[in-house]
């Protein structure tokens, strides 16, 4: 039987991974489409152990690439359900890079995953909702709200715009470009 509420300790995970040469990029450094994909992997686990069952991305909504990540860094993700909507969920991901012989730990990134509860036919199916249980997880909840309705103000706002009508050219002023119309 599912749960209504679940707190968010309930649906926390954490991964840990040793960054191997195999995932750098040309510069040396941990490549960021290899970081986008763990970050896609523990926000589905997150999700789907809030939900119990499959999700899907649906967003992602912010990705703060912070730091560079080294070849033979552990690389720590925590990963928490900042928000529910009705069949949503936000996911809040936090990536920290720790040098092992030092033991010195950076935040490297921050990133934020809506994602989606599905059914076996791919319908979005209702989520528990969250207990919050401290000041901090009242505030993610929060900024969360708030996230989300910036995201449906730019949503709204890019499609009632026509960007490439002449009468909005004020908006490149001040720009590295050139117009030649």
């Amino acid at each position: 039987m599912r749960k209504k509420f679940k707190s968010i300790d309930e649906s926390r995970v954490t991964i840990s991974e040793l960054m191997l040469p195999s995932h750098s990029n040309f510069n040396g450094k941990i490549h960021g489409g290899y970081v986008l994909s763990l970050l896609d992997q523990i926000a589905f686990a997150c999700a789907s152990k809030h939900s119990e069952v499959y999700c899907v991305t649906a967003s992602v909504d912010t990705v703060d690439f912070l730091k560079p990540i080294e070849i033979g860094e552990l690389v720590t993700m925590k990963a928490s359900v900042n928000f529910v909507g009705s069949s949503s969920m936000l996911i809040g991901i936090r990536v920290e890079a720790e040098n092992i012989q030092t033991g010195e730990v950076k935040h490297c990134n921050s990133s934020y995953f809506t994602m989606v509860a599905k059914d076996s036919e791919g319908n979005s199916v209702p989520v528990p909702g969250l207990i919050l249980k401290s000041s901090d997880d009242i505030r993610r909840f929060a900024k969360s709200i708030k996230r989300y309705d910036n995201k449906k103000k730019r949503r709204t706002e890019f499609h009632e715009t026509d960007f490439v009508s002449e009468e909005h050219l004020h908006i490149v002023e001040g720009y590295n470009v050139q117009i030649e119309l």
